[in-house]
């Protein structure tokens, strides 16, 4: 049993930082606190934020003991602030560890305390970038943005279901001009059915380390496994004219879209080895629509493989292999890179690298998650991230290859500035 004055304290010592300029004006809740009691600011506080609760009479009691479930309670509050300086949540994580088996053996009411504490969770991102591609032969070419998205996160009820969304905007700094509008890139649902992990709607497309997707496609996809051995089953539909920009004047939205289906395994036998194998089939693509496919009866057979070794804690090996069975050339892509250390956003001052080598054929990459080198380049890559500030993160990368159709040098250098939130 635990003093509930000793609670406050502990629990004071975490969260007064950074929650006393705007909390103690608020009213005192509790009648039998007195505005010249040592514990008045500290129980006004934290009660006005949420994170203790009073009995029914509008009375604290603070001379009462309290049970270590009481406790697990207001750690669990205290765990799902999200204004925490990094000092104070030190400290509550401290006192995380110090209640963990309660917290676990409570597991489902600890979580629903946190999704009512809050139940839409926002996160996203300010980003400015800029890109110098430079091409031999070829048009160079320069993009100077700056993005903004948000991505919002309601749970429904208690079910472990939640609702995701992806708000993005673009403007160009240079002309002082903004993209077309407001986009809404995804619009899902995601939670536990029947042992697997299932997500439907406009759902976010990221496989095969990146290197073939990072985008989006409307459909439906299933997890299920281990930590040590999952499987992701993907089926849906992927629009063309998102990277073509434009329909055919002969043609509807539908006649460009192709239909979808993918499989994924992953295994991860330890903490240092994490490897990847998957299928993927694009049907129904459109050879009016520039998707840089060219592939025989309207159709991709995309197969790879690859996976991460850490050597230590610092440093790791990835690689990854791709192939379109279908397509007519630059049917191969593959990439490996030596990574060091890694910039962790809560932590200032730290930093990651890493040196590599891409070969991008444009008839298998299509959205790639790479911002160092473009599909049909091959070349040497390297990149740096520091952490500026807690969530301020920059990155310098570098391509120096070639043009894999006119067999003729390129290079880019990508510098950004990401304000995270």
């Amino acid at each position: 049993m635990l003093k509930k004055k000793l609670i406050t304290s502990a629990i004071t010592a975490s969260l007064m930082m950074g929650v006393a300029s705007t909390s103690f004006a608020a009213t005192n809740p509790f009648s039998d606190v007195p505005a010249d009691s040592w514990a008045y600011d500290a129980v006004t506080t934290l009660a006005n934020d949420g994170v203790i609760d009073g009995y029914p009479n509008g009375t604290y009691q603070g001379q009462n003991t309290m049970t270590r479930y009481e406790m697990a309670q207001i750690v669990a509050r205290a765990m799902a602030r999200t204004d925490l300086e990094k000092a104070d949540k030190v400290v509550v994580d401290k006192l995380a560890a110090e209640f963990a088996e309660e917290l676990d053996n409570l597991g489902v009411r600890v979580a629903d305390l946190e999704k009512k504490s809050d139940n839409v969770k926002w996160k996203g991102e300010l980003k400015y970038k800029y890109v110098q591609a430079n091409h031999d032969e070829g048009k160079d070419k320069r993009s100077n943005k700056l993005e903004f998205k948000l991505e919002p996160k309601a749970y429904i009820g208690n079910s472990g279901w939640t609702a995701n969304a992806k708000i993005e905007y673009t403007m160009y700094p240079e002309t002082d001009s903004n993209a077309d509008g407001v986009e809404v890139t995804r619009a899902y649902v995601e939670g536990p059915l029947f042992g697997a992990t299932v997500a439907a709607g406009h759902l976010p497309l990221d496989i095969c380390q990146g290197m073939i997707f990072d985008d989006e496609l409307s459909g439906v996809m299933v997890d299920f496994g281990s930590d040590v051995f999952n499987t992701n089953l993907t089926v849906g539909r992927y629009s063309e004219n998102d990277h073509d920009g434009k329909i055919p004047e002969d043609k509807t939205a539908k006649d460009i879209t192709a239909d979808y289906y993918g499989v994924q395994f992953d295994y991860t036998p330890s903490d240092n080895l994490a490897l990847n194998a998957g299928y993927i089939l694009l049907n129904g693509l459109d050879d009016s629509v520039d998707l840089d496919l060219d592939v025989d009866d309207n159709k991709a057979n995309l197969w790879y493989a690859g996976g991460k070794y850490n050597f230590d804690k610092n440093i790791a090996l990835v690689g990854q292999y791709l192939q379109n069975t279908d397509a007519n050339s630059y049917d191969k892509a593959g990439s490996v890179e030596l990574q060091y250390k890694g910039a962790d956003l809560k932590d200032a001052g730290s930093w990651g690298a890493y040196l590599g080598y891409r070969h991008l054929g444009e008839n298998v990459t299509i959205e790639t998650a790479y911002d160092d080198a473009d599909a049909g380049q091959k070349g040497l890559v390297a990149g740096i991230e520091y952490v500026f500030a807690q969530n301020l993160v920059g990155s310098l990368l570098y391509f120096d290859g070639k043009d894999m159709k006119t067999d003729t040098d390129a290079d880019t250098v990508y510098t950004s500035l990401k304000f995270k939130f």
